[in-house]
């Protein structure tokens, strides 16, 4: 039997240079070599080298008993060939040698993988790798086999190639631009028939699994190029390359033909398909010049119309099968060094955006094979969408890129077929989320999973790929996202109640759409957005997102409520955290002026509704009035939280502010006209003519086109100079009708004193509420009362004045206009931080006038009030908080007569400040505050109950270890509590309290706890496990995580790295 190495050594002999083979031993080396082909042509040398090695070849078969058998082995291979071995051309005997002795390295792989037997595995050692297959070649066989095949592909393939049929001998080495001159530029006559028999051994190569990666990794381009032209030339093309032997040559039958054009159809099948991409690109490439081995250039001959349009169907014929999109993307981009083995080229290759950019156009224009553009992109388009899917980091750059471009290219290319074949899939999901009409009440099921996690996650990520990524805003890609922007809004709604990744790509997707959309589509987008205006798809009520497992969003099918009164609810807070929601947006856009032109058009909405409050309802239509008052009502909440949020910024330019004072000056001439003016009407009409009234005066440089914006302006001001009941309204109004009516060329002195004031700039003492110091509106109109801010006691005179004020102020805390009365408190609050001496004298006045304001039902005067007891009692604990508990304290009974709960509790949010604002000093009045506390967990009122426990567990936080000695009375009235109480709420608040404490002590508790730690334990354990509650038990939860923290914290305490230095004595 023939080894393997036998017939590698044979292939060896025969490829190795002259002086490096056994042959050339001893033969002068080298510098004979020199000698030699400095005395005749490179041309001869080759010939001659090449008749050597055959001659030694063929003497070592006839002698050497070693290589007996391969001499057998060879004799029965010809045998099986169909063209003789004896011919007088050295290079074609060379070439047909080496295909023998391939043919028989097959046939010896072949026999030895046949008489092996794989040993059986040992089971004491499962680990140990199978042994090699026989057929398997070393490194060193590997590179003998390749030399070979390069000296039959260049020698048999390369050289009886047509010209312009790949690529010239002269580009590739300076051994193939020698074998070119060796050969000559003709094909000689028998040309053709070489060339088919070269080929059918390579591919008989080929088929052995050991050797196919061999042949087709580095001579896929040879093969393809010669099984081109012997399928699909003619021999009027042969001729035309060989002119001397015209006569003689002589084409392929039809026969032999078809199966060469089978074998390559099988090869282009079988081969790596990006490869195949590659290759039938350079094949398919026009003329150009490139730059041979030896730093010449040569120019490359453009390839025959024939080839050409060969390698066009075929690339068709790729690109339309399945993941044929993906491989003719690999083929172009992988060249760059970014291919599946990556490399250091990779990042270069990403930023490569031209080459990507031409993929896509290849792909997004439909092949001149394809008949119908329909087909194309329904076999496309679904691959060039799986591009966006790619995860490989090496790779994903570039096909994103190249879909995206490819993407919007087909858009604008071909609108109608792109949004059914590209858009439509693309945007399916987020549509479901909108129109998924009939499916829950068909199906009946709740929580049935609409759209998945991964497919809602996918659809966002690829919107925002093409749309943020692509940066490219074609017509046909606007109106269609157009239609999913409420789903994506909803989406990042429910994103921003909790964590999710989906939440800073969907609002990048909301304000690319906002940004390049037109004014107009913006605006009624905005406006949808907010309920303003319907939207149709609307996600349906019976349908809602939740949260996935992996980060992402799922929308499910819900159960439809049974109580209306908690649909309502549920809708209400949906609808306030949308308008929230949707300021957050438009604060990511004030360098753009939508937020402010939004922000006009709600004030001009109130300018409507205002006109539309007086008027009564035709009987028929009372249907329309309550989407008029909930229009109303979000118009309003969207202008609070835009003032509240954003704020003067809102406005990016002067026109901007213009509108919004027209807007209002509108308002105001509507509640005229209707005689519906209010407080605030009158202030906003105050503060919009001072900001006029500034703006002429210089605080803002108006422009020509400023006067323009600000003409409109005047027939609304002289409506109010008529219609306004206030004298300076009207003397204001007149004034500046005049002054924007001249350009600013008069100016009266009122409209200088208004801007003035509206400045800042005003001389004279100006009133200022105390309520963080905002000034007064001023300028236009001063308010019916106000409230004197306290004197400085500098002399007598002050200091009767001072008191005066006091007194005033007493008073104004019992005004029944709300706002006085806050304003008053709060300024009862600022002169006990101030330590008034008025407010120090008076402090049993000052208690009363606080608890007396603390039955009020407005909030903005009991929490003023809430306030104030809170910085009394902290300035004056002594005094104060003794009278507190007793307030507190009140039994049931007593609390009919004197507090009612409502007033308990607001009492126990006083002490619940005090303590926090005493901070550490909470320990020297431990005993009374417990007491009281411990007290209240008994009343009969269960908000009162929770209100003490709340307190209790704030007090805990600040004991430490004054903690210690009332330990065993707290642990104990938690204890029964939480095992006894019926109420929920009182036993969530006595699992807080358990919380807090741990919290509080954190390191401490251990010292502080040691000997009801073990009862707290069981206490929660028994929370978690028996509670009906799960509100307590998740309090129970935390809490036991809160005592694991503090219990790792002293067992494993974090090691701090520090250097001490010691000295010496």
């Amino acid at each position: 039997a023939v080894g393997l190495r036998v017939v590698t050594e044979a292939l060896r002999e025969l490829t190795l240079p002259a002086g490096e083979g056994p042959s050339g031993r001893g033969g002068g080396g080298p510098a004979a070599e020199v000698t030699a082909v400095s005395q005749a042509s490179c041309e001869d040398v080759l010939l001659q080298t090449l008749s050597c090695k055959l001659a030694a070849h063929h003497e070592k078969l006839r002698q050497d008993p070693v290589t007996l058998a391969l001499g057998k082995l060879r004799n029965s291979m010809l045998a099986q060939l169909a063209w003789p071995m004896s011919s007088d051309d050295v290079v074609w005997s060379f070439v047909a040698e080496l295909l023998v002795l391939l043919l028989c390295l097959k046939q010896t792989m072949i026999d030895v993988l046949a008489q092996f037997t794989p040993p059986k595995p040992n089971p004491r050692s499962p680990e140990c790798a199978p042994p090699l297959s026989p057929d398997t070649l070393s490194i060193l066989q590997q590179k003998t086999v390749q030399s070979a095949l390069q000296f039959v592909v260049t020698l048999g393939i390369c050289s009886h190639l047509l010209p312009g049929v790949g690529i010239p001998l002269g580009c590739r080495s300076e051994f193939a631009a020698t074998v070119e001159k060796v050969v000559g530029d003709s094909m000689p006559a028998s040309g053709t028939w070489r060339l088919l028999n070269v080929t059918q051994v390579l591919l008989s190569i080929a088929e052995h699994p050991s050797l196919e990666s061999l042949v087709f990794t580095r001579h896929l381009g040879d093969l393809m190029a010669s099984l081109c032209q012997l399928s699909y030339s003619s021999t009027k093309d042969q001729r035309k390359a060989s002119p001397g032997h015209s006569a003689a040559l002589k084409g392929l039958t039809e026969e032999e033909q078809r199966a060469c054009q089978e074998a390559l159809r099988k090869m282009l099948d079988q081969v790596y398909q990006p490869n195949v991409i590659k290759e039938l690109l350079i094949l398919q490439g026009g003329a150009k010049v490139v730059r041979a081995r030896g730093g010449s250039a040569q120019a490359m001959l453009k390839a025959p119309a024939w080839l050409r349009r060969v390698c066009g169907q075929f690339l068709s014929q790729a690109l339309m099968k399945p993941h044929g999109v993906q491989a003719v993307v690999r083929g172009i981009v992988e060249g760059a060094g970014a291919g599946p083995a990556g490399g250091e080229c990779a990042e270069a290759a990403a930023a490569d955006w031209r080459k990507c950019d031409t993929v896509a156009r290849i792909l997004a224009s439909c092949p001149q094979q394809c008949l119908c553009v329909g087909d194309y992109y329904r076999h496309v388009c679904p691959q060039v969408l799986e591009l966006l899917h790619i995860r490989d980091a090496l790779t994903a750059r570039q096909f994103q890129r190249v879909a995206t471009t490819t993407l919007l290219s087909m858009v604008r290319e071909q609108p109608e077929l792109a949004a059914g074949h590209l858009l439509g899939p693309l945007l399916a999901p987020l549509v479901t989320c909108l129109r998924t009409r009939g499916m829950g009440e068909e199906s009946g099921k709740v929580d049935v999973e609409l759209v998945g996690e991964l497919e809602l996650t996918r659809c966002v990520e690829d919107v925002y790929k093409v749309c943020v990524v692509g940066n490219d805003p074609v017509p046909r890609l606007m109106e269609t996202v157009q239609m999913v922007i409420p789903a994506v809004f909803n989406l990042h709604c429910f994103t921003k109640q909790g964590v999710s990744h989906l939440r800073s790509t969907c609002l990048e997707i909301i304000l690319w759409f906002l940004q390049k959309s037109e004014k107009q589509i913006a605006l009624v987008m905005l406006k949808r957005l907010a309920g303003l205006l319907p939207m149709d798809p609307l996600l349906r009520p019976l349908y809602r997102f939740t949260a996935g497992s992996e980060g992402g969003v799922r929308l499910v099918a819900k159960e439809q409520e049974s109580d209306d009164d908690e649909a309502l609810y549920g809708t209400v807070c949906w609808e306030q955290w949308r308008a929230e929601c949707l300021v957050d947006v438009l604060s990511s856009l004030q360098e753009s002026s939508i937020a402010g032109d939004f922000f006009i058009e709600c004030l001009k909405g109130l300018v409507s509704f205002a006109g539309e409050n007086d008027c009564s309802p035709a009987p028929g239509c009372t249907g329309a009035v309550p989407d008029l008052e909930q229009q109303q009502l979000i118009t309003v909440q969207l202008v609070a939280v835009m003032c509240e949020r954003i704020g003067h910024s809102v406005f990016s330019n002067t026109v901007q502010v213009i509108e919004f004072i027209m807007a209002t000056l509108k308002r105001s001439c509507t509640s005229l006209v209707h005689r519906t003016e209010e407080v605030v009407e009158a202030q906003a009409l105050s503060m919009g003519m001072g900001l006029v009234a500034a703006m002429l005066g210089g605080a803002v440089p108006l422009t020509a086109s400023d006067f323009v914006a600000l003409r409109p302006m005047l027939p609304l001001l002289e409506q109010l100079s008529a219609l306004h009941p206030d004298p300076v309204i009207q003397e204001l109004a007149s004034d500046l009708r005049i002054t924007i009516a001249t350009r600013g060329a008069f100016s009266s002195e009122t409209v200088s004193k208004a801007a003035h004031t509206t400045m800042g700039k005003k001389t004279q003492s100006v009133s200022r509420s105390t309520d963080g110091g905002r000034a007064e509106e001023a300028g236009a109109g001063t308010r019916d009362r106000e409230v004197p801010s306290p004197g400085r006691d500098g002399n007598p005179e002050g200091r009767s004045n001072s008191t005066s004020n006091f007194q005033h102020i007493l008073q104004a805390a019992f005004d029944p206009e709300e706002s006085t009365r806050a304003a008053a408190l709060r300024t009862l609050t600022h002169m006990i931080q101030q330590r008034n001496p008025d407010a120090l004298s008076n402090q049993e006045k000052v208690l009363t006038v606080f608890l007396e304001n603390l039955n009020h039902e407005d909030s903005f005067v009991y929490l003023s009030a809430i306030q104030g007891l809170s910085v009394l009692s902290h300035v004056y604990p002594a005094r104060i908080l003794p009278q507190l508990l007793n307030e507190y304290q009140v039994s049931s009974q007593q609390a009919e007569k004197t507090r009612s709960v409502e007033t308990r509790m607001k009492i126990g949010e006083v002490l619940m400040r005090s303590t926090r604002a005493l901070g550490e000093m909470a320990s020297h009045y431990r005993d009374q505050l417990i007491h009281v506390y411990l007290m209240g967990t008994k009343d009969v009122d269960s908000c009162v109950r929770a209100s003490s426990l709340s307190n209790l567990g704030e007090l805990c936080t600040w004991l430490d270890f004054a903690l210690g000695p009332v330990i065993h009375e707290v642990t104990a009235c938690l204890s029964a509590i939480v095992k006894t109480e019926r109420e929920a709420e009182v036993r969530r608040a006595a699992v807080l309290v358990v919380t807090l404490l741990l919290r509080g002590l954190c390191e401490k508790a251990l010292q502080v706890l040691a000997d009801v730690l073990l009862e707290l334990y069981r206490l929660l354990k028994f929370a978690v496990r028996s509670d009906v509650d799960q509100l307590v038990q998740l309090h129970a939860q935390l809490a036991l995580e809160e005592l694991d923290s503090v219990i790792r914290g002293i067992l494993f305490p974090e090691e701090k790295l520090e250097k001490k230095i010691t000295v010496l004595p």
